[in-house]
């Protein structure tokens, strides 16, 4: 495939072909929408009885049939009579026309073969021809909302796999079966990191003892690199008025996401879904000098966003959201050092995962103006400041995100490969014109004179739940030794062994290395494997020969039997690993 436009529109082509195969085999189907996405395809169905898993070989196998015989999309505008006369059958195709008048938009259909569709367009010239038959494929049969709302109707998602080739398909599945083994929920729930409860509600995950740790360890080093960069704590409610999000602007674009509350006097409040406009208004409780900037204020604390129940999934998308989030006040003049501190921040961050970055610069989308705060000027200052800094920093090969900008300002996003070379979306660093000037934030400068000020938004793990979701997958569940929640367990080979293992486990626990101690009445081998299913990385083994040298012997996960050892030496040597974060 020569690029990914011509990819997509592959992908595209490939939805339409579902629709018609769908429509010849239930002739009770009706179409919805059908996009192309990452990976693929699918299309949405409302159907009498719906098909199973079983069925998409039938579906696949017709499709194939049928593509045969496609060799070129045409299209042509119709009248909004002749498209609702089309469609007479269908109500989600009727109400997508109703948009498309709403908008002010033409009417388009697309035809291929006997197949026609309400369509924008964006397809393969020849079906027939340029798509290769061994690259793609029906993958599976889900459950999804109408536009993505819990109170419509449920419809039928067929979902298909689409790549550039039969390679590129295979090396995906593989991708796919691998990620399986590593999948969050199936591990948090194995190494007892995190849980859910109905009765809490779906989206709210409720972190165990061992999860706690893993999120406290990640919040604090986070924490170790800001503080080296002269930032400073704060701490906001959780709770505001609806009037800070109407002056930040955030009101008109997410009221319907948040979660509201009427208080007894009638008073409107809000669960914070950001924590921005609070930080603005601690920046606000004064005047400053100009020699007093920049203040560099974080944060991690909780925001609510009211998700879609359908679309909630783990830890990856959940409602109760933990943001490391911080907020630089600054001139225009500082902005350049102070991205690259956060620059900094983050690499230094992400190398300790060994997860590499790539970097992409957020922008607006010129032509939908609406959708954003501020001046084409403001925008226009904002992108050239840093995409000017990226290229200072070295950064030649950044990819161009048209649309995908905060609507307040432009960003740089950090992509990071996980081990098994999926790419996910951390890091953020936004920068913002338009609240500054909203909230009339400034600073007096050197001649006397209130000066506007600027505003940068710097997320390193961005959700600490996402982050943990990207890297427990990343690992597959072994972390390193200074991040598990576990880094030592004691076993003694029989009770008689107890009580020297319990000074064992008492001089690694003083040293500050988190220990467990297996006092369970059960042979060695049980508790080895029980030990290495938990994946602690270092376990010490305590018998006759242990405790009549005053020695431990000491296993690794990664490494084997590391033979019998003082456990002064052990002390030391675990210690330099975690303090070396290896």
């Amino acid at each position: 495939m020569k690029d990914d436009h011509q990819l997509q529109n592959m992908r595209h082509s490939l939805a339409h072909l579902l629709a018609a195969a769908t429509e010849e085999l239930y002739l009770d189907a009706k179409p919805t929408i059908g996009p192309a996405i990452e990976n693929g395809f699918y299309y949405d169905f409302e159907f009498t009885t719906p098909p199973s898993e079983n069925d998409l070989s039938k579906i696949e196998k017709k499709m194939r049939e049928i593509i045969k015989s496609w060799k070129e999309f045409t299209h042509k505008e119709i009248s909004e009579k002749e498209a609702r006369e089309h469609f007479k059958q269908n109500p989600y195709k009727l109400e997508l026309i109703d948009e498309i008048i709403s908008k002010g938009e033409k009417i388009t259909f697309y035809t291929v073969g006997e197949f026609t569709d309400l369509c924008r367009g964006g397809h393969i010239e020849n079906p027939a021809k340029d798509i290769p038959p061994s690259s793609w494929k029906l993958s599976r049969i889900a459950g999804a909302y109408w536009r993505g709302d819990e109170k419509n109707k449920m419809l039928t998602r067929i979902y298909g796999l689409s790549f550039e080739s039969k390679e590129a398909l295979e090396e995906y599945e593989k991708q796919i079966e691998e990620a399986k083994k590593r999948d969050h929920k199936k591990l948090g729930r194995e190494l007892d990191l995190f849980t859910f409860s109905e009765l809490v509600g779906g989206g709210l995950p409720l972190w165990t003892p061992k999860g706690t740790i893993l999120r406290d360890l990640l919040d604090n080093f986070v924490w170790e690199l800001r503080k080296a960069h002269g930032y400073e704590r704060v701490d906001i409610p959780h709770i505001t008025k609806k009037e800070l999000y109407e002056k930040s602007g955030h009101w008109d674009k997410f009221k319907e996401e948040l979660f509201h509350i009427k208080t007894r006097e009638g008073h409107d409040f809000v669960m914070k879904p950001m924590n921005c406009p609070h930080h603005t208004q601690i920046y606000a409780r004064r005047a400053w000098s100009y020699r007093e900037l920049p203040q560099r204020y974080a944060s991690t604390t909780k925001v609510y966003r009211d998700e879609q129940s359908g679309e909630l999934g783990g830890l990856s998308r959940v409602r109760a959201i933990t943001q490391d989030d911080a907020h630089v006040f600054c001139r225009q003049s500082h902005v350049k050092d102070e991205v690259k501190k956060i620059y900094d921040i983050v690499s230094t961050f992400y190398a300790a995962f060994g997860i590499p970055l790539h970097l992409r610069l957020s922008i607006w989308d010129p032509k939908h103006p609406e959708k954003y705060l501020g001046t084409k000027e403001m925008w226009k200052t904002a992108v050239d400041s840093l995409e000017n800094l990226l290229h200072e920093l070295g950064q030649k090969d950044f990819d161009w995100g048209i649309g995908e900008a905060a609507f307040y300002g432009p960003k740089i996003d950090f992509l990071g490969r996980d081990s098994i070379g999926r790419q996910w979306q951390v890091a953020t660093i936004q920068l913002d014109m338009n609240m500054p000037e909203r909230f009339d934030l400034s600073c007096i400068n050197e001649k006397g004179e209130k000066e506007q000020i600027v505003m940068i938004h710097a997320a390193i793990m961005g959700s600490i739940e996402r982050f943990l979701s990207v890297l427990i997958e990343h690992y597959a569940g072994v972390f390193p030794l200074w991040l598990s929640p576990v880094q030592v367990k004691v076993i003694p080979v029989r009770e008689n062994h107890n009580d020297y293992a319990e000074e064992i486990f008492e001089a690694l626990k003083k040293e500050g290395i988190r220990v467990e101690f297996d006092s369970e009445n059960e042979n060695l081998g049980k508790k080895v494997r029980k030990t290495k299913v938990e994946k602690i990385p270092y376990w010490v083994v305590i018998g006759d020969k242990e405790v009549e040298a005053k020695m431990v012997t000491l296993e690794s996960r990664d490494k084997g039997n590391l033979g019998q050892l003082p456990i002064e030496e052990v002390i030391k040597r675990l210690s330099t690993e975690i303090l070396g974060k290896k």
